[in-house]
């Protein structure tokens, strides 16, 4: 059995040592299991690309694959699948916080039969904002992509090599691993397992890239947005015809009654808004298919080690 783990490493320097170490070590437990480290510098303002071709130096199983700009850490897991030799692959963070001892709880879900296996850590110390947020997330990922309601997606998973092979067919720019594993099979699983706190440096996706990464997987993967939108259109539409109807027959009844300035401005803004969030929602469809047209790529790569 030979398992290939994909390491996005972004501002990682101190850390990246130490994960790959930590994953050696845990393969050298179960004899006869050959491996590869794929790592992926995505275009890391630190000085990272030089420690993993240090790494690389020493250890040909760490393989080195580094951007010419910054995709995004969806984008260099793409790449890695890509290069991926693998029966069995993992996706490991790079900055401790992955339990990887409790890799091998991953690997035996895939030997009982299931297709990918993920961890599954405890409520976070967060903010209530981003706890809030985070609820907010899983119910549209729920409505749109149709996630099953009680599992939990992470950056610590496990998936079987024809998972990762129908997943790089996928060659548009807005690449969202969630999206696309709930796509290629229903036979997931969740681990129970204990996330590490981060010790070394601070989380790289702000609220910004959040915001971006939550679209993508939305608008990617699924037109319900647009339907939904539709839907709210008729519904804005009845409640419109209606309150016209009301109007006129109290004109009819009352000849005296003034019809107020308010209730007009009021119809108006509701409808102007629904308008014109229906028209952006649209205008981000059309425009994610003309960069898909005009073959914006997932990623550029400038150079490679220990890969063919």
């Amino acid at each position: 059995m030979k398992i290939s783990f994909i390491i996005p490493c972004y501002r990682s320097y101190k850390t990246i040592g130490g994960v790959c170490n930590e994953i050696i070590e845990q393969i050298n437990l179960r004899e006869g299991t050959e491996y590869e480290i794929i790592t992926v510098n995505d275009c890391s303002p630190d000085n990272v690309i030089d420690k993993l071709y240090e790494l690389a130096e020493k250890n040909t199983n760490i393989k080195v694959i580094d951007f010419a700009k910054n995709m995004g850490k969806h984008c260099a897991l793409m790449a890695g699948f890509r290069y991926s030799t693998g029966d069995y692959v993992l996706c490991v963070d790079d900055d401790g916080q992955c339990p990887v001892e409790h890799m091998w709880e991953l690997v035996d879900k895939l030997d009982e039969g299931y297709d990918v296996a993920m961890a599954q850590y405890g409520q976070k110390a967060q903010s209530g904002f981003k706890n809030f947020g985070s609820k907010m997330n899983n119910w549209m990922m729920e409505k749109f992509i149709q996630k099953p309601k009680d599992f939990q997606f992470s950056n610590f998973a496990a998936m079987k090599k024809f998972v990762i092979d129908e997943i790089v067919r996928y060659e548009n720019p807005y690449a969202y691993v969630n999206g696309l594993i709930l796509r290629t099979t229903q036979k997931i699983v969740n681990v129970p397992m204990k996330e590490r706190a981060r010790e070394i440096g601070k989380g790289g996706y702000t609220f910004k890239k959040s915001l971006a990464l939550w679209i993508d997987g939305i608008s990617a993967f699924s037109v319900k947005p647009l339907r939904y939108v539709n839907v709210l259109g008729i519904i804005f539409a009845i409640i419109g015809f209606l309150f016209a109807l009301f109007i006129i027959i109290r004109k009819i009844i009352n000849p005296a009654i003034y019809v107020g300035w308010t209730s007009i401005m009021s119809c108006l803004l509701i409808l102007g808004g629904i308008t014109l969030t229906a028209l952006g929602l649209i205008g981000e469809y059309v425009g994610r298919i003309y960069m898909c047209i005009n073959n914006s790529p997932q990623y550029v790569i400038r150079n490679t080690k220990n890969i063919d």
